[in-house]
């Protein structure tokens, strides 16, 4: 418990202030709310208070089928929808003890990666834009419509791709796409030191992050946080080297798991702007393999009522976020008896509880922004 003093009318030195940061603020990244007692300029307790977007997800898990939940599953991080889906397709594909074609398997590793891509080049931007500086997200977003066209064409969506189904993907990449894939990721990573130089070379960005915010390993592993967060406290888990799933365990050459010890603001953004070029890397990977595989199918055929047998299983994927999970429990019966989802961003933004008590409200902003969250991934 805390204990508040509230003064009323001309408030005596001695009172604490209690403040409200959103729901509707234009630093929480969505319907965020945070319940902060100051002293003075000082934070001296901070309350998350989230929920204000809850969807009941999981509650709409158990009245879709095997198909239909891949479209809820979509969207509760909206920046990262590939790579939800993937977690959900795999776990049932566990319960089946289905096989997925080896070009599947590539494809799903290039997506996923791509849309990573998609994923940090948003924060990556919009990151420098909470502190002041608007022009890297002009640069970002430039980025981003490279890899949206390509991911465009071969899922028809911008955002939701849907694009993952059972047992494989929807279908074939069309005629000329893994080089226009290739051109897409060659001109992105040649544009990626503006980030370098005009984000992190700039004076005014270090002194607002270095040595602001700092999370220690301990905390890490007291709130479950995980991704590019935790990495840049020195806690070096990463699901895609230490479980490889997909095509990942073949990968472990190209793949970079990018770890720093600082723990601060910049910290996290370092982690986030490397993690981005490796994700380059091995988008380039999966196309080289890509274009040595056999002809062969996408996907497996599938009865037209899909029922996992009785049982349960968990899935985990490294989200572009953190560690992304789905607990699946099935009767037998077309539709899941119980979906529980582990989100990165509900456990990543528990922290703030740790992070914000005895720092200025000027930095506040600068610490919420480095979480690197989505609203959707908390509330579900």
């Amino acid at each position: 418990m805390t204990e508040t003093t509230i003064g009323i009318g001309g408030a005596a030195e001695s009172t604490d202030m209690v403040l409200n940061i959103g729901p509707q603020h234009p630093s929480t990244h969505g319907v965020l709310r945070l319940r902060i007692v100051l002293d003075g300029e000082r934070v001296q307790h901070a309350e998350p208070v989230i929920g204000y977007m809850h969807r009941g997800a999981e509650k709409l898990f158990e009245a879709r089928d095997y198909r239909q939940i891949i479209m809820l599953a979509n969207r509760h991080d909206w920046l990262s929808a590939f790579s939800n889906e993937l977690g959900v397709v795999m776990a049932v594909e566990r319960m089946l003890g289905m096989e997925v074609p080896e070009r599947a398997v590539w494809t799903r590793t290039l997506l996923a990666e791509l849309n990573r891509v998609l994923n940090h080049l948003m924060f990556l931007g919009s990151y420098p834009l909470e502190l002041g500086g608007i022009t890297p997200v002009f640069h970002a977003f430039r980025e981003r419509e490279e890899l949206q066209a390509v991911m465009e064409e071969v899922s028809g969506g911008r955002m939701h791709y849907m694009f993952n189904r059972v047992g494989g993907l929807k279908e074939d990449v069309p005629a000329g796409w893994a080089g226009r894939v290739r051109d897409a990721v060659a001109s992105v990573r040649s544009r990626m030191d503006v980030y370098e130089n005009l984000v992190l070379g700039n004076e005014i960005f270090r002194g607002r992050t270095r040595d602001v915010g700092v999370l220690s390993a301990a905390a890490v592993h007291a709130y479950g946080v995980s991704g590019p967060i935790a990495r840049a406290s020195g806690v070096g888990f990463d699901l895609r080297r230490d479980e490889p799933y997909l095509a990942y365990g073949e990968l472990q050459d190209t793949l970079k798991v990018v770890t720093r010890t600082e723990g601060d603001c910049l910290a996290r953004f370092e982690c986030l702007l490397e993690q981005t070029l490796n994700s380059l890397d091995l988008a380039d990977a999966c196309l080289d393999r890509m274009a040595g595989l056999e002809p062969g199918p996408i996907n497996q055929r599938l009865p037209k009522v899909l029922k996992a047998p009785e049982g349960h299983t968990y899935a985990w994927t490294e989200n572009p976020l953190g560690v992304n999970g789905y607990y699946l429990v099935s009767k037998g019966e077309k539709t899941p008896y119980r979906l529980k989802l582990r989100s990165a961003s509900f456990n990543n933004i528990q922290a703030l509880t740790e992070l914000l008590p005895g720092t200025l409200v000027a930095d506040m902003v600068a610490i919420l922004g480095s979480l690197f969250f989505v609203v959707g991934d908390i509330d579900k």
